[in-house]
């Protein structure tokens, strides 16, 4: 397991990634004030009203009236701020703190947050269309997240960061290593594993849709594939 916690890759666009910051103050927030996160059980209300279920999404079935707090389409969105437990959390804000920041600094605050919500989205239609009939709730911000590894690979492949190796040894590889590590495992795991209890789908829809908005939503003037320190990009020679 490869955690990251800090990347060197200072900010040029924007002076302080203020939606980044504002994304994992929700996310505890919901946790803790929604979902109870004190206690070691996910809230089942929360997680019904709040989290996307692929069968209520696609009007294969309906929601009890106790439970309903959205419309099923509006839970595409709402469920992306809901966590399984700490550690569920704590794992997908370590990787918000460690590559949204540029990733915003990319696109700029606005559209960083539209892209951010959009993942989520590409990545609870994946799972939905993917188990049509299932009644399980997805929660997690991990299509969001999986939208960031893809942006952040088609911007910054080989920028040195920082990763916990099976949580006690620290790390510092270019960002294609761990990430394209973390890719191929989701890839693995959705071919092999017959396990529901990770959206793999919803992973994969996440970074699908990260890696390709990126392309368009950048901000003028930004470079894909930058490898360097003067920004120019991999084999390109300096400016």
């Amino acid at each position: 397991m490869l955690l990251p916690f800090n990347d060197d890759n200072p900010l040029e666009g924007i002076t302080y990634p203020y939606v980044t910051w504002g994304l994992i103050a929700v996310n505890v927030a919901v946790f803790v004030l929604i979902q109870h996160g004190y206690r070691p059980e996910i809230d089942v209300a929360s997680a019904f009203g709040y989290g996307a279920i692929p069968a209520v999404v696609n009007h294969a079935a309906v929601l009890p009236s106790e439970y309903v707090r959205l419309p099923p389409e509006l839970t595409l969105v709402s469920y992306m701020f809901l966590h399984g437990g700490w550690l569920h959390l704590i794992g997908n804000m370590a990787f918000l703190w460690v590559f949204g920041d540029n990733v915003e600094d990319a696109l700029g605050h606005a559209r960083f947050l539209a892209f951010y919500l959009l993942c989520g989205v590409a990545g609870g239609l994946a799972h939905s269309l993917a188990m049509p009939d299932s009644a399980s709730p997805l929660v997690g911000a991990s299509a969001g997240i999986s939208g960031l590894v893809g942006a952040y690979l088609m911007l910054h492949p080989n920028v040195r960061i920082w990763v916990l190796m099976f949580l006690r040894v620290p790390l510092r590889v270019p960002a294609i290593w761990p990430l394209g590590a973390w890719i191929g495992f989701q890839l693995w795991n959705l071919a092999t594993t017959g396990e529901q209890d990770t959206a793999w789908w919803a992973h994969i829809g996440g970074l699908v849709a990260g890696a390709v908005l990126v392309v368009f939503m950048r901000r003028k003037g930004v470079p894909l594939w930058v490898t360097t320190r003067d920004g120019t990009p991999d084999g390109a020679p300096p400016v």
